[in-house]
């Protein structure tokens, strides 16, 4: 079945009259390698968003940001720490030593943070840090 479309794609480009500089592009083997290439680069990035379980989500609003992150199975209480810097989270399992990295989507306050676990989902609201908008006018060189 493959086979049948790649030599309908032969056919139909031999009778185009494509502009010079664009024979590569008759060449089957050559689209071919092209449409390979570029599956082979687009697949891994989309699969790994689709079917990472671990990936955390994020919800947005004009003054907070809540981070959604599954926790791995089994974890308890006093196993789990969280470290927020304005531009990302930690967690690290203290049991069994992993830790990760979440960039946060936007710069928040470290310090004002509300953190919760339920069914296994650790949820995390944070505020987002105001953004200046005072404009400060600088001297130019001529």
């Amino acid at each position: 079945m493959v086979g049948s479309r790649w030599e309908e794609l032969e056919r139909w480009m031999e009778g185009q009259q494509l502009p010079r500089g664009f024979e590569v592009i008759r060449e089957p083997d050559w689209v071919e390698k092209f449409v390979r290439g570029l599956m082979t680069k687009a697949l891994p990035e989309a699969t790994d968003r689709i079917h990472d379980e671990q990936a955390p989500g994020f919800a947005e609003t004009k003054q907070f940001i809540t981070v959604q992150c599954r926790l791995q199975a089994g974890a308890r209480r006093g196993d789990i720490a969280l470290y927020v810097r304005e531009d990302q989270l930690r967690i690290v399992d203290r049991h069994s030593g992993n830790r990760r990295l979440i960039p946060l989507p936007a710069l928040v306050k470290p310090r004002i943070c509300r953190a919760e676990v339920k069914n296994g989902i650790l949820y995390v609201k944070l505020r987002k840090r105001p953004r200046l908008t005072k404009y400060v006018e600088h001297s130019i060189r001529w």
